[in-house]
């Protein structure tokens, strides 16, 4: 027995209002639940700055930067040092050391001094300020002109504790 439908086409009704309800609601329901990926690890960028018929020595091998912080035991500075270089213990002695340290790295923000490191070796009882005008002084400068900071070096680590004087 065969059984046939026979419906006139005028009388065959879809609701789409549902329909329309039930797809915006999936649509609604997968956007709610998404996850978006954000992109993992470093992606800071350090382009170097350069003129265009500037060669770039790739010969040049920077070694890591020494820099000494002395003092008696009141915690005041008796004398900064660069590698075995005698620097001075005013303010002054700062300014050399910002000098110092572009001569070695040639120019701020060059490439070459990416893997470049700073060892601050501080004596146990140097007051914190010296310690913290070394590090400004060790990294870079404000450029006069743009008002930017110029970097010199961005990877700076102490040396090991010294035992406190007697």
């Amino acid at each position: 027995m065969k059984f046939k439908l026979h419906l006139p086409p005028d009388k065959f009704n879809l609701p789409l209002a549902p329909m329309l309800d039930i797809a915006l609601l999936l649509m609604m329901f997968f956007v709610l639940n998404l996850k978006l990926v954000t992109p993992q690890g470093n992606l800071d960028l350090n382009l170097p700055i350069s003129a265009p018929n500037l060669v770039q020595r790739a010969d040049v091998n920077l070694t890591d930067i020494k820099v000494g912080l002395h003092s008696d035991r009141n915690g005041v500075l008796t004398e900064l040092t660069l590698g075995s270089k005698n620097l001075g213990n005013d303010d002054a002695a700062f300014d050399r050391l910002n000098r110092e340290i572009l001569q070695i790295i040639g120019r701020p923000g060059n490439p070459l001094t990416k893997d470049v490191e700073i060892e601050i070796d501080a004596d146990f009882e140097t007051q914190y300020r010296y310690v913290a005008k070394a590090i400004s002084q060790c990294t870079g400068r404000i450029d006069a002109q743009t008002k930017q900071i110029a970097r010199y070096v961005e990877k700076i680590r102490f040396a090991p504790p010294h035992k406190p004087k007697a």
